[in-house]
């Protein structure tokens, strides 16, 4: 790390995005969405200034494969839209 910067591998970084944006989805709880949400916000901004494609994952129907949900389940597609503008707000106020 130099001057506040670092050389990550894109591939690396782009396995781990789609990693992290995979259990983000299978996790659909109000207290872990407040907590990782900064933290995925901030991810996608990074990958996408470093030209990354994220690869988001689909948006399935019901519970299958899912843990520490919440009951009602939260909307996927509201969940994929207020992290999409978090990640706005953030890349706005981030130097390039």
């Amino acid at each position: 790390m130099e001057n506040d910067e670092c050389k990550i591998d894109p591939a690396v970084f782009g396995a781990f995005v789609d990693a992290l944006l995979e259990r983000h989805d299978r996790t659909r709880h109000a207290v872990v969405d407040a907590l990782s949400e900064g933290f995925v916000a901030t991810v996608l901004v990074l990958a996408g200034r470093a030209r990354i494609e994220v690869r988001r994952p689909a948006v399935g129907p019901g519970l299958e494969g899912m843990s520490d949900i919440q009951v009602p389940l939260p909307d996927a597609q509201d969940r994929a839209t207020g992290l999409r503008e978090r990640a706005g707000l953030l890349q706005r106020r981030m130097p390039v």
